[in-house]
């Protein structure tokens, strides 16, 4: 892909969504790209970025973030975080809360926030609390796997026999070639809400107060001033002394926050003192 192409993609990326395209990133722009130009019977990418600019719809320009998005993800990734929040869920109960909510920023095709469930429901007290998992992702097409909750048995891998007897069930007359196709319970569906949307755009819709917030390997993909406003957002809608979990090779450096570290990748924001 020429250098003048690259960067007009790159920057309607950057612009619509907050991705930040580095250079040297021609090649899987281009591949991407040509997803959707094969979609739609356009056959070179110039063509197809006039599609995209003349589209008022912004029908294509989804299906743009879709395939320019990366949403490689996994059961329990990270899995030290699963056991901070089962603590701290199990600490929230203990002290008599009732009422939870999680919120699983970039849920991509469900592995992540069906983890969450799985987690919290594990802990004494919070399958009778009003427990509630929000799931966002900017990609429509992962959001609808997601809410499907379908796994080939290979996706399934790093779940814990115990866990995935208890909630997947194999879905009738579905195979794959990579193993049986199973689905995630009604009642593990129930917990979890997916709803679209983009991380670069704060304010967001949802009101809190959330518990804990895992916004995971998505900030490596936005640059310091769009970090700085997602930041900003999530420390406003977590309660104080909620938690904040971020990926493991991420970091908020240079972020204006009153978020405190506990440990790497695990944040807190302070609790409020008492007048």
């Amino acid at each position: 892909m020429e250098q003048q192409l690259f960067q007009r993609f790159a920057a309607l990326a950057y612009e619509k969504a907050g991705i930040s395209i580095k250079p040297g990133k021609e090649a899987l722009v281009a591949a991407r790209v040509a997803k959707r130009q094969r979609a739609l019977a356009i056959p070179d990418a110039e063509g197809y970025l006039r599609y995209l600019e003349e589209d008022h719809s912004g029908q294509e320009l989804v299906c743009f973030l879709d395939v320019i998005s990366t949403h490689f993800t996994s059961f329990f990734r990270e899995p030290d975080h699963f056991d901070t929040l089962s603590d701290e869920l199990s600490q929230l109960l203990v002290a008599g809360q009732r009422r939870l909510r999680l919120w699983s920023a970039a849920s991509s095709t469900g592995e992540e926030p069906y983890s969450m469930a799985m987690t919290a429901l594990g802990v004494e007290g919070a399958a009778a609390a009003d427990l509630k998992i929000l799931a966002t992702d900017i990609s429509v097409d992962t959001l609808r796997q997601a809410a499907e909750g379908r796994y080939a048995t290979s996706r399934l891998e790093p779940v814990p026999e115990a866990l995935r007897r208890r909630w997947f069930t194999r879905h009738a007359g579905s195979r794959e070639p990579d193993g049986e196709i199973w689905e995630a319970s009604r009642e593990l569906k129930d917990r979890v809400v997916y709803r679209r949307l983009n991380l670069a755009e704060p304010p967001f819709p949802m009101s809190g107060p959330l518990d804990v917030v895992f916004c995971r390997n998505v900030l490596i993909y936005f640059d310091q001033p769009t970090r700085q406003r997602l930041l900003s957002a999530i420390e406003k809608l977590l309660r104080p002394g909620g938690l904040l979990c971020i990926g493991h090779t991420e970091t908020l450096s240079g972020i204006d926050t009153r978020l405190k570290m506990q440990r790497p990748s695990v944040f807190r924001r302070p609790a409020e003192r008492a007048p």
